[in-house]
């Protein structure tokens, strides 16, 4: 399974890539908007984790702009916790949300 990671946060990026990896995914890292909204429409991927708060295209937009074109499953790793935040998310086309901090057995 190959996985893109769209995560500006380094330490949270390579947390992700290493453990992901060390259960047999193919990762991919992206650590801004734009960046991440090239592979996410040009790669193929069976999954993509979008943070959303992210440089230069947040990952809302990142989001709709996936949604405009592909159907690969999309979840949405961020420390937005409210209510409306995740409700919002799952309306504009995300497939699980996962609030920050977590835990990774939660993730997998």
């Amino acid at each position: 399974m190959k996985i893109l990671v769209v995560e500006d946060e380094r330490k949270l990026a390579d947390y992700l890539h290493k453990g992901l990896s060390e259960h047999s995914f193919v990762v991919d890292v992206a650590r801004d908007g734009i960046d991440g909204k090239y592979l996410a429409i040009e790669g193929q991927y069976d999954l993509l984790i979008l943070d959303i708060m992210l440089p230069g295209i947040d990952g809302l937009a990142l989001l709709h702009a996936v949604r405009q074109v592909k159907a690969t499953p999309i979840l949405m790793l961020t420390a937005r916790d409210r209510i409306e935040d995740r409700v919002h998310g799952l309306q504009q086309g995300a497939d699980d949300y996962l609030v920050k901090p977590f835990a990774f057995s939660e993730l997998l």
